[in-house]
């Protein structure tokens, strides 16, 4: 299962190699990131986020399975 990270850096064509480089993590904690078995930590996300060209809210999925926003009633 891809995480939104994952269908960013997907979207955008970028490798593992390259992300992990430029944020000094490995390309297994990046993997771990485009699959959802983990998330970055808040020191990354804004490095992550400039990589992806958006913004740090936008690497948080705020659906549910429905596709409905989280903060809808």
């Amino acid at each position: 299962m891809k995480s939104l990270i994952g269908e960013l850096i997907d979207e955008r064509g970028l490798k593992n190699v390259f992300i992990a480089k430029k944020m000094g993590v490995s390309q297994a904690q990046i993997s771990k990131w485009r699959t959802g078995a983990s998330f970055p930590r808040v020191d990354k996300l804004f490095k992550l986020a400039a990589i992806l060209n958006v913004k740090v809210d936008d690497l948080y999925d705020m659906t549910d399975d429905s596709g409905n926003s989280e903060s809808e009633e």
